[in-house]
């Protein structure tokens, strides 16, 4: 990908243009890691660039941003420019073609404001953006109050930068954040999510908690997980503190590469325990009736709130609802315990009960128990086809309803719980079942 920037930075600077990597692929080479795409800067305008590249896309041709496609990879080109007001605080009213110092003075951070000549193999720094990644620093370019009044979102990729490099962020952009957390409610809920989900995945999650919550970000865009301090637990079950702590630990205890649904039930798996605590005298014992369960309810309206895919909700929803029963497994049937399993997304379900745990009394016995009960299931399905189908009801004359579908899982039960182990078996048993009826 970086030879087919590099010629299509060659082409711009042989017709006699200014053109440069701009932005992130700068910092990414800059700090040893392959950048994931090229962007490119150029004092040539949009109708100059399409006339070396005349099958290239005007998708942002307003603010001088033209798409190039080459061998499956895009790359944008966008011309020198300086920003007019920002309005709406997410984009400006119009722009200016400029020169390439003052298109890096309109960016972001500094880390992100450098320019790279890969034909004469130099880095063209006007903000101080090198020694800024030398000292591991995030800082806006500029006055920081000014930057993040241009686009709110930077706020958050302020934190997100930070996490995903694990860098300091610099004392005066740091109370700009703070001074400025409300105003990040004008932005979208999409672009929110984008965003946070970026700190979720990163392997670093913990620190981008934090700076979300020491910024007052948290408070505006999760206030739930505030609620969550200050919430006793029961000590014999939780010697670790309130459920902030304990939530806070778990996500400690995530595997670097922990999916996004998993990172998500971690955050709300006990969020409704605010809203369920009670306190029993006579038991003189803190209890959580229904957490789960209405927790799930909670989970789904806050994941609705930032536009979640279907997809995801129901995954984080279900691992919430769920989460309790893990403390049931080794008393479950052979049958109920294989359905258990056998759910789409358990993995998840499985690896957030483990950090449950680890984030709390630390025992793992119902964890061990599972996974014991997977690698003996590994060389066959945990829930195969059915001896028994409604084909077979029905060729009996029966009709479906609720009886019919107690017959069949009646059947379902015994042949998992390896009591029926042939389809032959298991018609004698429908037979006699229906006999007996």
């Amino acid at each position: 990908m970086e030879q087919i920037a590099t010629d299509i930075v060659r082409t711009l600077q042989e017709a006699g243009h200014e053109a440069l990597f701009a932005g992130g692929c700068v910092r990414d080479r800059l700090l040893g890691n392959e950048p994931k795409d090229f962007d490119i800067a150029t004092s040539a305008t949009p109708d100059e660039i399409l006339k070396h590249f005349p099958k290239a896309g005007t998708v942002g041709a307003h603010f001088g941003v033209v798409l190039v496609k080459r061998d499956g990879h895009h790359f944008e080109i966008a011309t020198f420019r300086e920003d007019g007001k920002y309005s709406d605080g997410r984009r400006p009213d119009n722009v200016v073609f400029s020169t390439a110092e003052n298109d890096a003075r309109r960016r972001d951070f500094t880390i992100n404001g450098m320019f790279h000549d890969p034909i004469a193999n130099k880095t063209i720094d006007y903000v101080e953006g090198e020694d800024d990644l030398a000292s591991s620093l995030i800082r806006c370019i500029g006055n920081p109050g000014d930057r993040f009044r241009e686009d709110y979102l930077r706020l958050l990729r302020a934190i997100r930068f930070s996490t995903s490099f694990e860098f300091e962020i610099e004392e005066n952009t740091w109370r700009a954040i703070r001074d400025t957390a409300e105003n990040i409610q004008h932005i979208s809920p999409e672009r929110i999510r984008e965003e946070l989900d970026r700190i979720w995945v990163s392997p670093h999650r913990l620190q981008g908690f934090d700076l979300l919550v020491e910024s007052g970000l948290m408070k505006i865009l999760l206030p739930e997980i505030l609620d969550l301090q200050g919430c006793e637990q029961p000590p014999q079950w939780h010697p670790e503190g309130d459920v902030f702590i304990h939530t806070r630990l778990m996500l400690s205890h995530l595997p670097k590469d922990a999916s996004l649904p998993l990172v998500l039930s971690v955050l709300f798996h006990d969020i409704a325990k605010p809203a369920t605590f009670t306190y029993e005298p006579d038991e003189d014992r803190i209890r959580f009736n229904g957490h789960d369960k209405i927790g799930a309810d909670m989970t789904r309206e806050i994941l609705l709130r930032f536009r979640y895919s279907n997809a995801v909700i129901d995954s984080v929803t279900s691992a919430v609802k769920n989460h309790m029963k893990f403390k049931d497994v080794q008393k479950m049937r052979s049958s109920t315990l294989k359905r258990f399993m056998a759910r789409d997304g358990f993995d998840d379900e499985l690896a957030l009960h483990r950090v449950d745990c680890l984030g709390s009394n630390g025992n793992l016995s119902n964890h061990d128990f599972v996974v014991a009960k997977l690698d003996d299931s590994a060389a066959e399905p945990l829930v195969p086809p059915p001896f028994i189908t409604g084909h077979d009801l029905i060729d009996r004359g029966m009709e479906p309803g609720p009886v019919f579908r107690e017959i069949l899982r009646a059947g379902q039960d015994l042949q998992l719980e390896k009591e029926l182990e042939s389809r032959e078996a298991a018609l004698l048993w429908l037979d006699a079942e229906l006999e007996r009826r």
